[in-house]
């Protein structure tokens, strides 16, 4: 027997299906949805609501208006989370502003307080030597076409086999191996160019290095700097979680199975490996090269769309109203930066045409691009990035979900055929 879905809130309701609570409620007035009402308000039978929505998208005919293309495709599963949140277009962890925390903190001291509730301005991310050492020859077998992103995902299997304790699912040794494994996907990647590792050590690296020191040197052959080590630790703090994005349900549908943490972190990186979701900065970062490199930006976005799909790269974002506010803190980052200044008015010569053609903002994806433009890095720095940084907050919610009823997250199928 089935438990019974949640219902929705009449809020929660306008939001699935891109429509104001005054067009919802002329809904009910005519009969074509009905509510329960309970002393907190009126509620909604979510399947319902989504047989109801599914109507509405075969009945239109013509291109979807931008508040049903906000819904379509949009899950009608409300998640309860107790990390990330959006209020009034800003994002928060638990209840402090992420841009702030991405000003004023390291990726470490956030990312140690996510997992455990502690905040430790000393946290860092050791690697776990015996296991990275193998880790690092089984990333090396990959083909030479093989991305930085493919090195990680077969390092997060070997870094798993090493692990004895992989299978606990406490917490105390959760946090301990996502620290490592952390670490480990940043150790197995490559130098890049003449880069030299920041200290020394065993494989490459030194332990009281930051992570966003220990990065640099695997996107960039620049000169560690301040001001790009700056920028790129608040990227990963910013990137930590987002509500609930389609890798973040990827993991913790599998923690709901019960898969151990080196298996969550896989299963949202396959649902990241997407130009819709974690690899969408690449494409960004290829518009504005071309921007800087001379060509006319309108020739650019254009040819961009053409090859795409019909959207500019590193814009909009269906959560927020106005801009994302990661997006505004990276570029506002870059900003202070005098040598990327170019990067900069590339970026603004971008927004300006589309934002003055379709009304959208510049979303993380595009402030990515510029990060890594603005600092010499490699063309999927984005993306590694996004990988590292969101391991954390799978596991943020995988800590969650353990704490909750097995396979809760296991939907129940309807035929349609």
């Amino acid at each position: 027997m089935t438990e019974e879905l949640p219902a929705l809130t009449a809020e929660q309701t306008a939001e699935r299906l891109g429509i104001k609570l005054e067009t919802l409620y002329a809904y009910v007035a005519r009969g074509r949805l009905s509510r329960i009402r309970t002393a907190a308000g009126s509620t909604f039978d979510p399947l319902e609501v989504e047989r109801f929505a599914a109507n509405r998208r075969q009945r239109s005919a013509a291109a979807p208006s931008a508040a049903r293309a906000h819904s379509d495709g949009r899950p009608l599963m409300v998640i309860e989370t107790g990390f990330a949140h959006i209020e009034d277009g800003d994002l928060y962890y638990r209840d402090r502003e992420a841009v702030e925390l991405a000003r004023n903190s390291s990726f470490e001291t956030v990312a140690h307080w996510a997992l455990t509730g502690v905040s430790d301005a000393e946290a860092r991310f050791t690697v776990a030597r015996p296991a990275v050492v193998p880790a690092g020859h089984v990333a090396d077998a990959m083909p030479a076409a093989a991305t930085h992103r493919d090195r990680q995902q077969v390092a997060v299997t070997a870094l798993a086999a090493a692990d004895p304790l992989r299978y606990s699912l406490e917490t105390d040794v959760v946090v301990s191996a996502v620290e490592a494994l952390v670490a480990g996907m940043v150790e197995v990647l490559p130098l890049v160019g003449g880069a030299s590792p920041v200290g020394e050590g065993a494989v490459g690296g030194d332990d009281d290095a930051s992570i966003a020191e220990r990065l640099w040197t695997r996107l960039t052959d620049r000169p560690v700097t301040t001001e790009g080590v700056r920028e790129l630790d608040a990227a990963l703090v910013l990137l930590i979680d987002h509500d609930i994005a389609i890798s973040t349900l990827a993991a913790r549908a599998a923690a709901s199975a019960r898969a151990n943490p080196y298996a969550v972190v896989t299963a949202g990186l396959g649902a990241l490996d997407s130009p819709l979701h974690g690899n969408a900065s690449r494409a960004a970062h290829r518009m504005l090269a071309r921007v800087l490199a001379g060509e006319h930006p309108e020739r650019v976005i254009a040819d961009t769309m053409v090859s795409g799909r019909g959207t500019v790269p590193g814009f909009g974002q269906v959560l927020y109203r106005g801009a994302d506010p990661r997006g505004v803190g990276l570029l506002g980052m870059l900003r202070e930066h005098p040598e990327a200044a170019d990067v900069v008015e590339a970026v603004e010569r971008v927004a300006a045409i589309v934002g003055s053609r379709t009304g959208t903002h510049p979303n993380v994806d595009l402030a990515l691009a510029a990060v890594a433009l603005a600092n010499g890095m490699i063309e999927d720095a984005g993306e590694v990035i996004f990988a590292t940084a969101r391991t954390v907050g799978w596991i943020v919610h995988a800590l969650d979900e353990y704490s909750r009823r097995p396979l809760r997250l296991r939907p129940v199928g309807r035929y349609v055929g």
